[in-house]
């Protein structure tokens, strides 16, 4: 494959990504058709199957091309930050304004992912556990710092705190006001999730702060 055909194949790929997102996010997963994916990406039905094995598949692709922009935008977000408290607090935040901006690529992320089977029984799921890393160093260093206590361990923080944003995303997501054929009423009143990140970060260091002990 010449780079020529190599970047076009990678163009083609990102195109059909692009669309899957916009079609599982709109019709849910399961009920999602990879002929509406081609269609939307201007491709032949057949073509997905060239870079995707599997309904399963193109969605767990799409959980990893949107996860590796999260995590760099989590990284940037943070890398000039001096303590481990306002990185964590820049890491809350920067994470909700995702949510809040991207609601179709959080839907993917959070809600449509459950629905794979693959995805939850057989993925290992290396993207997720870097993001987890990401978090777990800041604690780490925050710990070695003398900054954060020490009474939780890193890596145990790091999926604390993944759960309680994934949970805040999934609970405003569910809240939308807008209704899809095929889809969930909404749930509520839609509440202001940026507003609920500087709670979720005042729960969070608070949470983790060095103790002074008597």
């Amino acid at each position: 494959m010449t780079a020529h055909s190599a970047a076009a194949a990678g163009v083609k790929r990102e195109r059909i990504l692009d669309a899957a997102e916009k079609i599982f996010a709109r019709d849910g997963f399961f009920a999602a058709k990879v002929a509406d994916v081609a269609k939307d990406a201007g491709v032949a039905d057949g073509t997905i199957y060239l870079y995707f094995k599997s309904k399963d598949d193109l969605l767990i692709s799409l959980f990893e091309s949107r996860m590796e922009r999260v995590i760099g935008t989590l990284a940037a977000a943070i890398a000039t930050v001096p303590t481990a408290r306002g990185k964590l607090l820049a890491l809350i935040r920067t994470y909700v304004g995702l949510v809040k901006d991207q609601p179709s690529t959080a839907e993917i992320m959070t809600v449509e992912l459950r629905q794979s089977s693959k995805f939850m029984k057989e993925y290992d799921n290396p993207k997720f556990a870097e993001l987890l890393r990401l978090i777990a160093g800041i604690v780490s260093d925050g710990q070695a710092a003398g900054e954060l206590g020490d009474a939780i361990p890193p890596a145990i923080a790091a999926r604390m705190i993944f759960g309680v944003l994934d949970e805040l995303a999934t609970a405003w997501l569910l809240s939308r006001d807008a209704g899809s054929p095929g889809r969930a009423a909404p749930r509520g009143k839609k509440f202001d999730i940026v507003r609920a990140a500087d709670w979720v970060g005042e729960l969070v260091t608070h949470g983790l702060s060095r103790r002074s002990h008597a």
